[in-house]
């Protein structure tokens, strides 16, 4: 007999069902409840992570419905209900034997389904108006439970010894990006990562990181954040370039998340090739600027105010120091915000940016992430995991935010 490697507490799943259900009463009132499609969404309300559909009404006992791999999620998953379904057309029947019938009004999690399979969804189940559940579910997540940011303190705590302390020990100027790249992976793992990062927004794809020395810290990048760089290919735009080498007196970037039981943190860490004194001094300004930047957006994180007044706030302090123009990117690579929530996923609710005017909560988990480019030398600045509590956002991924001389 086979047994669970690991279970998410019932207390948990019934938190979560109860915050969902909460949100969908919120967001979409007229709903009667909300169907998820895709894998890491059905982890998080069940724990398990199906091949499949799960049925979440407002009221009554919830329904997974398993393609693949039904007895590995009878193992993992508490539920009452967890069933085969081969097709769409069955979601109906199964749900009504379950005691859980299908109400007028459906929501459902639409970026988890492909346009195909939305219309496909749409066609079975005509005698039913489908809504956009997505935000009830965001904003489930966007808060971790004690029990989720226990796990990322851990794995935060890894992060920044891996980042600060062991990789440095094991790299040198000269070596080729996807040398040190390799280094990172090697290290990582032996401290527990595992493997996987995951990102929500559709298309976009993280292999552990980015490595970038010297100027592709601003080299072109079509990935989603302020970090330029080379990548291993254009088919493969992660990670680090055979053909760049880390030269003397050349920062290099280490934008490399950590995995710990799904949970991910994101931390950036620059070295320096040589030392201190080899820093000129619009570099070290620059670094420290991105420091205090971090610094004030922790100070501010905390309930009540709202991540569009965070990022406005280092919007200012980026143009009284001096450097608006590398700020979060230079040229094409500026990006407009200055982190993002953090969780199942690298990318997740909500982003420090314009537009997003809901208040912090306790509880949230934000990547604050300010960085600037420097023409002709890379990019400096800083990334770290925070946890937002009453009195502000604490650091889960250190709280040594300098260069590393190596």
């Amino acid at each position: 007999m086979f047994e669970a490697l690991a279970q998410i507490p019932a207390e948990e799943i019934s938190r979560r069902h109860i915050a969902c259900r909460k949100h969908l009463q919120e967001v979409v009132p007229e709903a009667g409840g909300l169907l998820v499609f895709s894998r890491l969404n059905i982890y998080y309300l069940t724990g398990t992570m199906g091949q499949g559909v799960f049925w979440l009404p407002l009221e009554g006992e919830p329904v997974l419905m398993i393609r693949k791999g039904v007895e590995r999620a009878r193992m993992e998953a508490g539920l009452k209900n967890i069933v085969e379904f081969r097709s769409y057309s069955d979601l109906s029947g199964i749900v009504s034997d379950c005691g859980s019938p299908f109400p007028q009004k459906i929501a459902a999690i639409m970026s988890g389904l492909t346009w195909q399979l939305g219309q496909l969804l749409a066609a079975k189940l005509n005698k039913h108006e489908i809504v956009s559940g997505d935000h009830a579910l965001t904003l489930t997540r966007s808060v971790k439970s004690e029990w989720e940011l226990a796990i990322m303190r851990s794995c935060g705590e890894r992060h920044h010894q891996c980042l600060y302390e062991f990789i440095p020990s094991r790299i040198q100027p000269g070596m080729t990006e996807r040398e040190i790249a390799h280094t990172c992976w090697q290290v990582f793992f032996e401290h527990g990562h595992q493997g996987m990062l995951r990102m929500q927004a559709h298309g976009e794809e993280a292999f552990l990181g980015h490595v970038a020395a010297g100027d592709s810290g601003n080299y072109p990048s079509s990935f989603n954040g302020p970090l330029g760089l080379r990548g291993e290919h254009p088919a493969m735009p992660v990670m680090g370039y055979a053909g760049k080498v880390w030269k003397q007196d050349e920062p290099l970037g280490l934008d490399i998340g950590f995995v710990l039981d799904g949970y991910q943190t994101d931390k950036t860490q620059v070295c320096w090739a040589g030392k201190k004194s080899s820093v000129s001094d619009h570099v070290k300004r620059a670094h420290d600027l991105c420091i205090a930047i971090q610094e004030r957006a922790a100070e501010m994180a905390k309930p009540g105010v709202t991540p569009e007044e965070i990022y406005q706030a280092s919007l200012d302090m980026a143009e009284k120091g001096g450097y608006a123009e590398g700020f979060m990117g230079l040229g094409g690579n500026k990006v407009p915000f200055l982190g993002h929530g953090i969780g199942l996923n690298i990318d997740e609710y909500p982003a420090l940016a314009n537009g997003f005017k809901a208040p912090l909560q306790c509880g949230m988990a934000l990547a604050i992430e300010p960085k600037i480019g420097i023409k002709g030398t890379g990019m400096v600045g800083v990334e770290n995991t925070f946890e937002v509590t009453s009195s502000g956002a604490k650091s889960i991924t250190g709280d040594q935010f300098e260069m590393v001389f190596v």
